[in-house]
């Protein structure tokens, strides 16, 4: 197939008016998803209304069990050649002061390798996308969906807009929605939620971070919290996340907001205000998005689209790339035969997303309720760090290798409380 560059390249008219897969967003969901979908000899189409390569704001935190994927793919060494950096796991400083520190590779449960890894989302989803091209995937950029078309309560694929405004209809059999947490095809497919705390994430990237190791770090305050992030030799990805009505005293001026509010943080803000911001400040948000259907016959949701974590519980770029195997290992079977995509495979896309991710759901909403208790979370916070094999355990199950029983284990939840 002919990898197609939007509306300044081919033209509207060149890429194909009938696929087998229609994938909406090439972020790492996406590129993922249309690159498996294509190595089984699938035709797939990906459009994303952005050129790539693009900034996007995130935390840039991978987990070992995301490097699998990623070895998947063989685009590790291409990452680290680029700066990725190698991530041992992850600090906690709680509200009044406690500190916890889990490590991937003592977790009790050995991971795909010893650490994670952490680069630039503008390094990263140009990578994935590259791998989504080289397996004849065709790419619109700079291209957006309007709305979905139906034949008899079927999905049937898009309403395509381009740069200068000009329309087409894409047939497909599936039609992926990986298009984030604004998802139009979320929207069009079944009702869309946030849920509460509503909160918004304030991303930069700052070279001059004194003192951090190969860990992430998370800090916690009375309004918000801060994560620290390595993604380079002296680049460093700093999230601040505020509830949402704190938010709107941004408007205008984000960079200025995201400097004052450093101040809440004594320690890890001074570390911060002493170095420079290298890439404007950029804003996402409200997070605890969810989608009340995932899948409808002919279409079906992956990563933000179908749910955004709250970035406390850490690494959506690996619940995209894990969601994009599900997405071949559900489906692939189905396109196989004739007609859209219904039935028996969607209800399995479902059961096995809700097996996979039952953990990072039930920690997201443990994690908001400990938080809405300063007391109780730095209690929880200290237990952590007094008993390091659970904060180990902990760092395992948010990362997607270690299964959530090792946290629902009466010795676990007895040292917890008491």
């Amino acid at each position: 197939m002919v990898a197609w560059r939007g509306p300044y390249g081919a033209g509207l008219t060149d890429f194909p008016r009938q696929v087998d897969a229609l994938v909406v967003g090439a972020g790492p969901a996406g590129s993922a998803s249309a690159a498996l979908l294509a190595e089984a000899g699938f035709s797939v189409l990906a459009v994303d209304r952005a050129e790539f390569p693009r900034d996007k704001p995130c935390a840039e935190y991978m987990s070992p069990e995301a490097v699998r994927i990623l070895t998947r793919f063989g685009i590790v060494e291409t990452l680290e050649r680029a700066g990725a950096a190698a991530l041992e796991g992850m600090k906690i400083t709680g509200i009044h002061g406690a500190t916890a520190h889990g490590i991937f590779a003592l977790a009790g449960h050995r991971p795909f390798r010893p650490t994670g890894l952490s680069v630039s989302r503008r390094i990263l989803d140009h990578a994935l996308l590259n791998v989504a091209r080289e397996a004849g995937v065709s790419i619109a950029e700079r291209t957006a969906v309007e709305e979905l078309l139906y034949e008899k309560g079927a999905v049937t694929g898009a309403v395509l807009r381009d740069g200068q405004g000009r329309r087409r209809s894409v047939r497909a059999r599936l039609t992926v929605g990986a298009d984030g947490l604004r998802s139009v095809v979320a929207s069009r497919m079944g009702r869309r939620t946030h849920q509460r705390p509503r909160r918004v994430a304030f991303v930069a990237h700052v070279s001059g971070v004194r003192n951090l190791g190969r860990s992430a770090e998370l800090h916690f305050g009375r309004n918000g919290y801060m994560g620290l992030n390595r993604i380079g030799n002296d680049l460093v990805n700093v999230a601040l996340v505020v509830p949402a009505e704190r938010a709107k005293e941004a408007k205008g001026r984000p960079q200025d907001f995201f400097l004052h509010t450093l101040g809440e943080f004594p320690d890890a803000g001074s570390r911060v205000l002493a170095g420079e911001i290298v890439r404007p400040v950029l804003v996402t948000g409200p997070f605890a998005a969810w989608s009340g259907r995932v899948a409808a016959p002919g279409g079906l949701l992956v990563g933000d689209a179908a749910d955004f974590f709250d970035p406390v519980t850490g690494d959506g770029i690996l619940s995209a790339l894990r969601g994009a195997e599900l997405v071949a290992e559900t489906i692939i079977p189905a396109l196989g035969r004739p007609g859209p995509v219904a039935g028996e495979p969607l209800r399995q896309y479902q059961r096995r997303r809700r097996q996979v991710f039952a953990g990072k759901w039930i920690m997201e909403r443990a994690t908001r309720y400990l938080m809405s208790s300063p007391w109780f979370f730095n209690r929880s916070v200290s237990r952590l760090g007094r008993y390091q094999d659970m904060a180990h355990s902990a760092i395992g199950v948010a990362g997607g290798f270690v299964p959530l029983r090792e946290i629902l284990k009466p010795l676990f939840l007895a040292r917890m409380v008491l």
